[in-house]
């Protein structure tokens, strides 16, 4: 399950195009004749080729350029990307204004063209490796031992990170009825109970590689039994920690003389950190609020001559729980009565546009979870609760993953509190990219469906269908 490898690869494979894509520039600028005031023009580019490796490497370290730290994601890849060659294009005009150094903008395009296709097309290219070898058959095979929201979280991630090559084949669950929350695709009704032998057996035929142990309980006598032959057989066991703090903290393993410790850091929000998302807030809304105003004012006069009201106040829960009014245009949520127009305007988001407000008072902020009405906050658990460190925000990584308001509570609060778990200045900007890239799709996507109410509880991902003919349930006997 190790990924590092991956990581290097791919920026090896970035630093090499960076090689091809000077060539490439030079061969399209001035073709196969070398003069003398050509050779000149292309060696003053090769302090900027120099400098983007640089500028590349340190971008790198700091941010998941390489497309699948946080699962592969199509639009987060174009959204990195932009940012990075953005970055980087920024700081080489920098680099030669201040070095006055003369060099053919032509080439200099196309060598910034051809930086972001090659780089586009190094990670496209390691998806389809990846997919092929999957198909193949060169994967891990993996078993989860448990059930519940444990078991159904490392099979979701699993099957969102393909670079770990890893595919859950089945599912063991104990025979008890304390879990009710399984993993998507598997039906309760076609579990089958197997004796510990018959375990063994199943393993063997199936070739399972790896099993993981993702029990919400403490484990028992015979799960420890049952375990302990699993290694016997050769199998590798990866144990995930009984703790939901686990998914609002940094865990850090620790070996004592041989005793694993599991460290858990609380992600502390610094001060530089606030300061500077702060001004990003106040620069990007500024920017925003001439544009949005096309957008608002003539939905707002609809909504003032029909419901004798543009605008409308909803209480929610701020930083540490503290209420604000939040402002939105006027639109019911989820009604079956809203008009085709009110329906197009809450899918592409434009009744939460007068929220710009809320970021200007320091209410919100443009990147973080979005705000629930105080009544919610009630029925939050303590792993909930963390998500209140920070401000609210108008988007934020639970809903660039297509997440709304009729999905699970804990469904958002998994990706907020991912969110939180890595809070640099970076990743705000790449979630405000990935958000336009989620509108436009919305856009191209819109059905004006009436909605009914619904109430999901389970996670947005589709796992292999061999996973329903090859989950059982275990039960303890003697061999």
């Amino acid at each position: 399950m190790n990924t590092r490898k991956l990581e290097v690869w791919i920026l090896l494979a970035d630093l090499t195009w960076i090689a091809l894509a000077f060539f490439a520039a030079d061969l399209l600028r001035f073709g196969l004749t070398w003069k003398a005031y050509e050779r000149t023009s292309i060696q003053a580019l090769l302090p900027f080729v120099i400098a983007t490796y640089f500028i590349w490497i340190a971008l790198s370290l700091f941010m998941p350029m390489d497309g699948f730290r946080g699962g592969w994601k199509l639009s987060a890849v174009f959204s990195h990307l932009l940012f990075g060659t953005g970055c980087t294009l920024s700081l080489l005009l920098a680099l030669g204004y201040l070095t006055r150094s003369y060099v053919s903008r032509l080439a200099f395009g196309y060598f910034i063209v051809l930086l972001v296709l090659g780089f586009v097309a190094v990670r496209c290219s390691a998806r389809l490796l990846l997919r092929w070898r999957h198909n193949g058959g060169d994967i891990y095979r993996v078993v989860i031992l448990g059930s519940g929201r444990v078991a159904q979280e490392v099979a979701a991630k699993i099957e969102q990170h393909p670079e770990m090559l890893c595919r859950v084949v089945g599912l063991l669950y104990p025979d008890q009825d304390a879990e009710q929350l399984l993993v998507p695709g598997l039906a309760r009704e076609g579990a089958v109970q197997l004796s510990t032998l018959d375990i063994f057996n199943l393993l063997q035929k199936s070739r399972v590689d790896e099993v993981i142990i993702a029990l919400s309980q403490p484990l028992t006598p015979e799960i420890r039994t049952l375990i302990a032959r699993i290694r016997d057989m050769g199998i590798e066991i990866t144990l995930v920690p009984q703790s939901y703090e686990l998914y609002a903290a940094r865990p850090k393993l620790i070996a004592l003389d041989g005793l694993p410790l599991v460290q858990l850091r609380e992600p502390g929000l610094g001060r530089r950190y606030v300061v500077l998302k702060r001004v990003l807030d106040v620069v990007l809304a500024s920017l925003l609020i001439v544009p949005s105003i096309f957008f608002i004012v003539p939905f707002a006069l609809i909504f003032l001559v029909k419901k004798g009201s543009a605008f409308r106040w909803e209480t929610r829960s701020g930083q540490f729980g503290v209420p604000f009014q939040m402002l939105r245009l006027n639109v019911d949520r989820s009604q079956r009565s809203n008009s085709r127009l009110e329906l197009l305007l809450e899918h592409l988001s434009i009744t939460e546009l007068p929220q710009l407000w809320n970021v200007f008072r320091g209410q919100m902020s443009l990147v973080g979870p979005r705000p629930d009405p105080p009544a919610r906050l009630s029925q939050y658990s303590p792993w909930q609760q963390r998500r209140l460190r920070v401000r609210p925000g108008m988007t934020g990584l639970a809903q660039v993953h297509g997440l709304r308001e009729s999905n699970s509570p804990e469904e958002k609060t998994r990706f907020d509190l991912q969110y939180l778990l890595n809070p640099y200045l970076l990743w705000d900007i790449s979630l405000l990219l990935q958000t336009v890239w989620t509108l436009l799709r919305r856009v191209l996507s819109f059905a004006p469906v009436r909605r009914q109410a619904s109430f999901d509880l389970g996670w947005k991902t589709e796992l292999p269908q061999d996973m329903i003919s090859h989950a059982h349930r275990t039960q303890s006997s003697a061999d």
